[in-house]
């Protein structure tokens, strides 16, 4: 039974969007379907993750081909681990966005075509985390961008045609990257099921091995907004609708993170380009947070902070080590869900009180006390303070550098420590001037009531990332299983292959 349930993360959403493309007229049966289709991928995804951890990677041979020749889908602890946080971050986002189209009108309202194009791009997220060969993680990842272009450009106004241009430009590039190294991993190896490349690669000349590892890297990097090709990012997130902007910078760059440890530890182990990866992490670092300090608008200032917590991820990657591993994977978990409740909240300032640019803003404590707790939770999370899981994925990479040794890693820990106390600086910046000091011209506005809906969302969201503080034991025992298995690749090998095929 178990194995029939993996494809159904891809199929239940694809189906979805079917059927609410039909109902385009039926608004209200439109958020039924969608839904019902995105809690029941949170059933599932948990399933899958319980059957990964207690008994290994389930694996689907789609059409009953057997691999390298048929599509090979596998849930092992890392990508359902995935599956499940995407899968409640989605559902979380697509009741704020309803929220936001029963309480406001105008531009920025979901259209009849939202809830397809949203539920397309669930599938192509989740086709990624569960694709056994690197063209399916291609094919899901087109899916995903081709969904996010509609996305990042809804209402059509200048300012997100624009901004969606550079996206979609930047986006165009890193798969042109990606498929051409797709052809010349093929070219190299004659296969591209990621288990029977773990064993070809290896048998490769080292200089045509490191050629295609720094390409798929590049491609990867581009997605995941990897310093110094992040540039894009902070432009274009802002402009687009709260509810689109949350789970792109929830999830969009995660999917590219997935695919570079995917890649780094099942493809290309090794560590031949650990050295610079910390350099990458460490400037990803650096950059993004020092971005963020400079900014006034709020969407403006997280896009930073999301490309400077990128650098952690990156960094317990580069480490190699599992516990390095270990806290990159608890990491991606805990930043999926507090950046995405992050843009959520800078959703409910702007629809209260009329714009997220802190120089009008204030006051927003004593008008609307219940949004300051909303942003007070997650942004302490998102600054390491204890006892957030933020503070303990940072503490367990920052031990993670500390054991590793060296002059780079002993860097990076300084660099992530640094990192951590310039978001709490411009968390706390955030809170003086939008929440606690005198009101100023947008939030003397008349009272806006929030809707129920887009604060029950958010609420939930929040109380997730505090989940994630509480169950942190169980879910570090999660996540270094997972690490292990993809530093030993044996059990995703076996899982996928039969001995003759390997």
């Amino acid at each position: 039974m178990t194995p029939a349930l993996v494809p159904l993360p891809v199929v239940v959403p694809l189906l979805g969007a079917a059927l609410t493309l039909i109902l385009a007229g039926r608004p209200q049966i439109q958020r039924t379907v969608s839904v019902v289709g995105l809690a029941s991928n949170v059933v599932i995804a948990a399933v899958l993750l319980v059957e990964a951890y207690r008994h290994g990677p389930v694996v689907v041979r789609v059409g009953g081909w057997p691999p390298p020749v048929g599509i090979v889908l596998v849930a092992d602890q890392l990508s359902a681990l995935m599956l499940v946080v995407s899968s409640a971050v989605t559902l979380c986002v697509l009741l704020y966005s309803i929220g936001q189209g029963r309480g406001e009108t105008g531009e920025t309202a979901p259209v009849s075509i939202y809830h397809p194009t949203y539920l397309v791009l669930t599938a192509g997220v989740t086709n990624a985390f569960l694709a056994g060969d690197l063209f399916n993680l291609f094919v899901g990842f087109e899916i995903l961008l081709a969904a996010s272009f509609v996305l990042i450009t809804l209402g059509g106004t200048e300012v997100r045609i624009r901004t969606g241009s550079t996206y979609v430009v930047v986006s165009v590039l890193s798969s042109m990257i990606f498929l051409a190294a797709v052809g010349l991993v093929y070219a190299a190896t004659g296969t591209l099921n990621m288990a029977q490349l773990a064993g070809r690669l290896d048998a490769l000349p080292g200089g045509v091995r490191l050629s295609l590892q720094l390409m798929l890297l590049l491609a990867f990097g581009i997605k995941a907004a990897v310093f110094p090709v992040s540039a894009w990012l902070p432009d274009s997130y802002p402009t687009a609708p709260a509810p689109v902007t949350a789970v792109f910078a929830g999830l969009l760059t995660k999917v590219g993170v997935y695919a570079i440890i995917r890649t780094e530890t099942l493809l290309f182990p090794g560590g031949r380009v650990d050295p610079l990866l910390l350099v990458l992490a460490g400037l990803t670092m650096l950059v993004g947070i020092l971005g963020a300090v400079a900014q006034h608008d709020m969407k403006r200032l997280f896009s930073f902070t999301l490309v400077s917590h990128i650098g952690y991820m990156i960094f317990g990657v580069a480490l190699g080590t599992a516990a390095g591993l270990t806290g990159a994977i608890f990491y991606v978990v805990h930043h999926i869900t507090i950046q995405t409740t992050l843009f959520l909240v800078a959703g409910l300032v702007e629809e209260r009180a009329g714009s997220t640019d802190l120089r009008r803003l204030g006051g927003l404590a004593r008008i609307a006390p219940w949004l300051a707790v909303l942003f007070f939770v997650p942004a302490m999370n998102l600054a390491g303070i204890p006892p957030f899981s933020g503070f303990l994925g940072k503490l367990g990479l920052l031990q993670a550098g500390v054991a590793a040794g060296g002059v780079l890693p002993g860097v990076l820990v300084g660099a992530g420590a640094l990192t951590s106390l310039l978001t709490l600086y411009a968390a706390s910046r955030v809170w003086n001037i939008a929440f606690w000091r005198a009101p100023r011209l947008a939030t003397t506005r008349p009272t806006v009531r929030l809707p129920g809906l887009m604060v029950g969302a958010t609420t939930a969201l929040v109380a997730l990332g505090v989940a994630l503080t509480l169950a942190a034991g169980p879910l570090f025992r999660v996540t270094t299983d997972a690490a292990t298995d993809l530093r030993l690749r044996t059990p995703y090998v076996r899982a996928v292959l039969p001995m003759e095929r390997r």
